[in-house]
This record gives C-alpha cells, sequence and structure tokens, in this order.
C-alpha cells in the first residue's frame, strides 16, 4: 500500500480537511458517514460510521 502523508492545519472554526488522497487510501469517499472521536492518547479516530456502530454493540466500546 502506498501511503500518502498530508499535512494539514486546524482552522480558526476547529475544522480540518482532510485530503481526498489520504480519504481514498482508507476506503472512504466523499459523502461517507463517519464518526470521529479521541483516543485519549493524542490520536484523532476516524472510522465508518457502520463499523463503529457494529463494534459499540457487539464489545460496548468503540
Amino acid at each position: 500500500m502506498i501511503r500518502e502523508p498530508a499535512e494539514t492545519t486546524i482552522s480558526e472554526a476547529g475544522t480540518v480537511e482532510i485530503p481526498l488522497g489520504v480519504l481514498a487510501e482508507a476506503g472512504l469517499s466523499p459523502g461517507t458517514a463517519v464518526v470521529v472521536y479521541s483516543d485519549g492518547d493524542g490520536r484523532i479516530v476516524v472510522r465508518r460510521q457502520e463499523d463503529a456502530i457494529r463494534d459499540l454493540l457487539e464489545s460496548g466500546s468503540l
């Protein structure tokens, strides 16, 4: 797999734009519902909504 590192900046409004190449590598396309949360160790997690909900129902955590 080819990894495409990208640098971005948090805007004054608190938003971040993720480059399409990074999303494509993750199998995400525009319009895909995602869940975003902090993993508590400085990492931000972006997951497909359906995957996150399935894990939450099966294991009780994200």
